[in-house]
């Protein structure tokens, strides 16, 4: 049985997110305030298969819940928001959060992204068990025990979206990625989203891992995509 923390301030949607759960054979632990929620996820953060918390919530907000369970784990985190704004949502993904759902939605979409997130998760541990610790890429290091990034002798602090994203892409060096290619692997969203998150996100990584007057190590396919080409 899959263990879900709910950590939402309305009462009503809680238990009605509760029992639609339950009756989906998940067991289920709510908090309405952010500090009890965080003490609750982080006492047992082994225990959890999936967070799901408000952006808004009394006492600590849902980026900072996500953020401090971040330091202690990858378990997957989503977040609610009553704002249907893309840099908000953007935010919320930088922060290491692996979705965003916007109220109201239907609780069929919630139990289809919790399916998908989970075969995601199982698909990353098999290839966690039976892949390589390090990735090499010219002065480029990734310790994939750790989850540490390095560029020379400098440690790059990345989030968790980032890493994914840089791993993949350096899982497969000269294959080029559509946008819609990286939608489906990195954030398993379906090729046909209208989102520039890949744009902004190849964006970020650009600024972190390159160097000045070099060229990046993420290169443009006009057309195409991006790749990274040895």
């Amino acid at each position: 049985m899959k263990n879900i923390l709910i950590i939402k301030n309305d009462k009503d949607l809680t238990n009605f997110l509760e029992k639609e759960l339950n009756q989906e054979g998940y067991y289920t632990e709510t908090y309405l305030n952010g500090r009890q929620g965080l003490e609750a996820a982080l006492n047992k953060i082994k225990d959890w298969c999936l967070i799901i918390t408000e952006l808004a919530i009394p006492e600590l907000s849902g980026l900072e819940i996500c953020r401090r369970v971040r330091q202690h784990s990858t378990v997957p985190i989503f977040i609610m928001t009553e704002n249907d704004s893309v840099m908000e949502r953007v935010v919320c993904l930088d922060y290491g959060a692996d979705d965003c759902l916007v109220e109201p939605f239907a609780v069929e979409e919630l139990l289809a992204r919790m399916r998908a997130i989970f075969r995601r998760v199982k698909y990353e541990n098999n290839n966690q068990n039976n892949s390589q610790s390090n990735i090499v890429f010219k002065d480029l290091l990734i310790e994939k025990d750790s989850r540490t990034v390095r560029r020379g002798k400098e440690i790059i602090d990345l989030t968790k979206r980032e890493y994914d994203l840089l791993v993949e892409l350096l899982t497969n060096v000269n294959t080029v990625y559509s946008r819609e290619d990286l939608l489906e692997k990195v954030w398993d969203y379906p090729k046909d989203t209208e989102t520039n998150v890949v744009d902004v996100y190849i964006r970020y990584l650009r600024n972190k891992i390159d160097k000045k007057d070099e060229e990046s190590y993420i290169q443009t396919v006009r057309g195409k995509g991006y790749v990274i080409r040895d």
